[in-house]
């Protein structure tokens, strides 16, 4: 062997070593982490570099904590170690932690997703970023949905889309919900974010890349040519195009009519978050176009999802579904046959607030959320090291039955007397993070179940159940087999 191959073989088995030396002492040195204000909290590590990530997402329903966390709270506690998306993590299944960790946030932990996310979401994404760049897109959301949840124009759309929807299964015999589901949250966010009726060729060209971009969002991250991954990259690209196009187009109406004080202009000009957007001095044209995005995101799939869990949750729970079907139909009696819901309408359902609420808790939309310590924590004489990953757990504690009485049933009437503030219900997380549109969501499902219970019986096809992945889905989409009430008060 010549000298020069030598060498080149000591560099290679000496990269080889190194390479090992670096996992082993990537997964071992955790495992001996102590510090002055405590030890990190008792767990396992699993395997090096993967840890105990595939046995942490393997599919379970979404109703149950699943056999990982069931077995690893049995034995090390609710609070514990694991090394989970490449870095050693503590996982949090106790109300208190969670709580703190989430009110704690850009203070003692930071959000910090996986690299590949941000990826799909873009660099400026409300659901990535953090700091500064959070709190004024946050606050930009916030302000949008305030202006927006009350407002007339948003219910009557909201209405009208739920109307239209189930007026197209008057002959079907049987409906694919999760489908319908979506579609009715795509048009009511697309209509409300950026002006656009189903029937605009925009509408579907941003529809069909969305759909693309979800399937990548929940995909194995590898950008090579003609995966779920790259084709979400490619498709978020096209979407920002698109977004980019209504932007400039938009901004040409407005200087246009910047002259014209007429009272129907400026409704339209109002009429949905964008043109409010483009006022918004404090956001970058990339962050606008963003937040757009976002909004579509948690407009579309996760109140899609929420509906889904409803409508199977009552399928199996009569009557639940019975008294929710009074309290509609009351509602209904006190109004003209046409007449519009308004906002207290929506503020007399209150069984319906409690269905929803126990579909949130039950159902769990959200399993957990990422986080990451800035610096080394102490809490109930537990360490979490600076820089581990740290995972409050929501599945957890709404199931846990020390904390909610028959914690395995779909029990609605719990929220008689249990207040949904509380810190053992987190559905939409918390602190500054908190979903800014879960208002949003609420409404609509309120307004589609309202005219559903009065005009439909359904019954599901099969045991088709939610599961956690962790994202949530429905296996066969939820068949539903539909029968329309003789008595309709549409």
């Amino acid at each position: 062997m010549a000298e020069g191959d030598s060498c080149w073989v000591a560099v290679l088995v000496g990269g080889v070593v190194g390479f090992i030396l670096v996992v082993v002492l990537n997964h071992f040195w955790p495992l001996l982490f102590k510090g002055k204000g405590g030890t990190v909290p008792k767990g396992s590590f699993g395997w090096p570099l993967l840890g105990e990530t595939f046995s942490f997402l393997k599919p379970h329903s979404s109703n149950s904590v699943g056999a990982f966390l069931h077995d690893h709270c049995s034995r090390y506690g609710k609070v514990f170690k694991s090394h989970l998306f490449f870095s050693p993590t503590v996982v949090s299944c106790d109300p208190e932690l969670n709580y703190f960790i989430l009110q704690t946030e850009g203070k003692l932990f930071e959000c910090s997703y996986p690299k590949p996310i941000h990826g799909i979401l873009g660099k400026v994404s409300m659901l990535v970023v953090v700091g500064d760049t959070h709190k004024r897109l946050r606050n930009a959301a916030l302000s949008l949905v305030t202006i927006t949840k009350s407002k007339p124009e948003f219910l009557h759309d909201i209405e009208n889309i739920a109307i239209q929807i189930l007026d197209s299964w008057k002959n079907k015999p049987k409906v694919i919900f999760c489908e319908e589901a979506r579609k009715f949250t795509f048009n009511v966010i697309v209509k409300q974010v950026l002006g656009l009726t189903p029937q605009e060729p925009e509408t579907s060209e941003i529809l069909e890349d969305f759909l693309t971009f979800m399937r990548g969002l929940i995909s194995l991250p590898l950008y090579i040519p003609g995966t779920p991954y790259a084709r979400a990259v490619q498709a978020r690209s096209r979407i920002s195009s698109t977004v980019k196009a209504i932007v400039e187009k938009r901004r040409a109406r407005r200087r246009n009519n910047n002259d014209d004080d007429d009272d129907n202009n400026n409704s339209k000009k109002n009429s949905d978050f964008l043109e409010i957007l483009l006022s918004v001095d404090t956001l970058s044209e990339d962050e606008k176009v963003s937040f757009v995005l976002d909004s579509l995101l948690g407009g579309y799939e996760t109140t899609s999802l929420l509906m889904c869990m409803v409508v199977h949750f009552l399928s199996h729970s009569p009557a639940a579904l019975q008294q929710l079907k009074q309290e509609h139909l009351k509602i209904r009696s006190m109004k003209q046959k046409h007449d519009h819901l308004d906002w207290e309408d929506y503020k007399k359902m209150e069984f319906t607030q409690y269905v929803i609420n126990e579909a949130l808790r039950y159902g769990n939309v959200v399993k957990f959320v990422h986080r990451k310590a800035l610096k080394d924590v102490k809490y109930k004489g537990y360490l979490i090291p600076s820089g581990w990953k740290v995972l409050p757990v929501f599945t957890a504690v709404h199931l846990d039955p020390s904390l909610h009485a028959n914690a395995p049933q779909f029990h609605p009437w719990r929220w008689e007397s249990q207040d949904p503030t509380c810190k053992k219900f987190t559905p939409f997380g918390g602190g500054s993070r908190c979903c800014p549109g879960s208002d949003l969501a609420k409404v609509e499902v309120a307004f589609f179940l309202h005219h559903l219970v009065q005009n439909f019986r359904w019954k599901t096809e099969g045991e088709d159940q939610p599961i956690a992945y962790p994202y949530v889905e429905f296996q066969r989409g939820l068949v539903l087999n539909v029968d329309p009430c003789s008595e309709t008060t549409m």
